[in-house]
């Protein structure tokens, strides 16, 4: 995916941001913290993932399928934004 050579670093940081709320997980886990803690530590995992997805998701519609802001294809474009605008709402 050589388009993501230009998110490169951004994408890497927000993945070692996950690695240290999960590793944050496992030292709850392990010093036997309140059940509402750690749960409100993989719901903070969940939605950061889902962020990364959808980033990655749409990353991909523009550079693989189409791009709605460059397509010369107004029907292609359109159908893009609407496939990112969708993608965008099942992801929230």
């Amino acid at each position: 995916m050589s388009h993501m050579s230009k998110n490169k670093t951004k994408l890497i940081a927000r993945v070692r941001r996950l690695r240290g709320q999960l590793e944050a997980i496992e030292r709850a886990l392990e010093a036997d913290e309140p059940c509402g803690a750690i749960l409100n530590q993989v719901a903070s995992v969940r939605g950061a993932v889902t962020g990364l997805t959808a980033e990655l998701i749409e990353d991909h519609i523009r550079n693989h399928v189409a791009d709605p802001d460059t397509d010369d294809d107004p029907e292609r474009a359109r159908g893009a934004a609407d496939l990112i605008e969708v993608m965008r709402t099942y992801l929230k």
